[in-house]
């Protein structure tokens, strides 16, 4: 099994910046994919940024030029730079990691989630 422990979220003024984090654990062979998405009430969920094992990154329009990814493989853990944050940004964060486990066997998994919310 493959744990993700996510933190970082929390109440910001718009203007303001937050940094998120996704540690993963557990029974991890290989990790390619890590990546945050976010829910916002009546909403669909939908991909913010993602980071491959190589570095190669996507962004959704609406974050391009103020959310930045990054990873660190040595820990295992993605993190998402958020700045110039507005209230359209406010929704529960998901991490979300395509790995490998020790018997080789791929999966998507998910963090529980982490609140943003962006005040006007």
């Amino acid at each position: 099994q493959v744990q993700l422990v996510e933190s970082g979220g929390g109440l910001v003024q718009a203007g303001g910046s937050l940094r998120l984090s996704c540690a993963a654990s557990g029974s991890i062979f290989s990790i390619n994919t890590m990546g945050w998405y976010r829910q916002a009430p009546g909403k669909q969920r939908e991909l913010v940024a993602s980071i491959t094992n190589s570095g190669s990154t996507n962004y959704a329009d609406s974050v391009k030029g103020r959310f930045t990814i990054s990873r660190d493989n040595a820990k295992n853990t993605v993190y998402l730079q958020m700045n110039s944050l507005k209230p359209e940004d406010t929704a529960v964060y998901y991490c979300n990691v395509r790995a490998r486990d020790v018997y080789s066997i791929p999966g998507d998994y998910w963090g529980q989630g982490t609140q943003v919310t962006v005040s006007s």
